[in-house]
Order: structure tokens, then C-alpha cells, then sequence
């Protein structure tokens, strides 16, 4: 044969019907695909007291949306406060609903072999946001959001791509924790309107 690699690669003898499995997933997408939300309630979106701090998760690739690569949650800032401080490897959008602040962003230097190396670098910039705006959040870039209004919340859309975990780079790193943060609290609807008053 060939390069007389033959001797190499007839070794074997497991066999497995992978490529029927990929046959059998599709065919069954579209039944599978008839079970998950495209329609997603209120009162279906979980609450989350988190480390980043507090959120409403919209879409969720556990909460059994029809969304395949999206995830994205509400989050929101009590007055005069802040979110945790965190990194991750997928660029980030956010849109400000409501409310004023700003973010500090620090950009690291990263290099992925078989390891993954991060280093921030010393420069951190500060931008500012009211209602309407749009941040851009890039990949690998420490950050925090921050309330600039001691009376009202400010209250921040997320959005980030979820294949960057399918393809084994789901590198997320909480650097500070959200100074509402309890994960004893069991959120209600009336403990948010405290949060959203700052009277809590």
C-alpha cells in the first residue's frame, strides 16, 4: 500500500456508529427543537444573586430556549453601586436601559498554547454611559460596571457567545465579588423593588 502506512492505521478493532449519531441528532432536531421555548416569560426568567451581582437571565443554554450560541441576562445596579469585577474570553455587549455610569476596562495580554497565560496590563481606561448607549466589552478584558446615580438603578442588558465554550475556551475568572452578593438571599419580586430603591 501507499507509504506502507498501512501496517499503522488497519490497526484496530472498536467499532462505533458515531457518524448514525450524528444522522440521528438531526433527524430528531426538529421534534427535540418543538419542546424549547421561543417565547420566554417573566416569570420563566430565574433570578440570580450572583458573584457579578444581580441578574435576570433572559436566555440561558440551560433554560431550554430555542437560542443555540446566545446567552444573555438583565443585570442591575442598586443606586450608587457597582457589579463584580470579572474577565472572560468572549467579547461582551451590553445596552444601558436605563440609568448612568460607567465602566473601568483593563485589556491583558493572553497567550493560548496548551496552557492558558493571562497578564493585565497597567493602563485602565473609564467610560462613561447613560440610557440608550451601547457598550463594547472585548475579549479577555477585566471590567466593572458602576452606578453613577445615588438614586436611581442602572440596569444593563448582557449578551455573550456561548460557542467560545463549545469549542473549549470557556474562560471566566470573578476577580471581585458584587458587594450586594449574598448567596444565601432568595430573591422576590418585592426584594428587587428594594434593591431597585437602594433601600436594601
Amino acid at each position: 500500500m501507499a507509504w506502507g502506512e498501512a501496517k499503522a492505521w488497519i490497526d484496530g478493532t472498536e467499532n462505533r456508529p458515531l457518524y448514525q449519531g450524528l444522522l440521528d441528532d438531526a433527524a430528531e432536531a426538529p421534534e427535540r427543537n418543538a419542546k424549547r421555548k421561543k417565547i420566554i416569560r417573566p416569570h420563566e426568567m430565574p433570578w440570580e444573586m450572583s458573584r457579578q451581582g444581580l441578574l435576570k437571565h433572559l436566555i440561558n443554554e440551560n433554560m431550554n430556549t430555542r437560542m443555540e450560541t446566545v446567552d444573555a441576562y438583565m443585570q442591575i445596579i442598586p443606586p450608587g453601586s457597582k457589579s463584580g469585577k470579572h474577565r472572560h474570553l468572549a467579547e461582551e455587549c451590553l445596552y444601558v436601559l436605563e440609568g448612568h455610569g460607567y465602566d473601568l476596562h483593563q485589556d491583558c495580554d493572553v497567550e493560548i498554547t496548551d496552557e492558558y497565560f493571562w497578564k493585565p496590563q497597567d493602563e485602565v481606561k473609564r467610560f462613561e454611559y447613560e440610557s440608550g448607549d451601547v457598550i463594547y466589552v472585548p475579549p479577555n478584558t477585566i471590567h466593572q460596571h458602576f452606578n453613577a446615580d445615588p438614586d436611581r438603578p442602572l440596569r444593563l442588558i448582557s449578551t455573550t457567545n456561548r460557542i467560545f465554550k463549545q469549542c473549549g475556551l470557556n474562560d471566566l475568572e470573578q476577580i471581585e465579588d458584587a458587594p450586594e452578593y449574598d448567596p444565601s438571599v432568595q430573591l422576590t419580586p418585592e426584594l428587587i423593588r428594594d434593591f431597585l430603591r437602594g433601600t436594601r
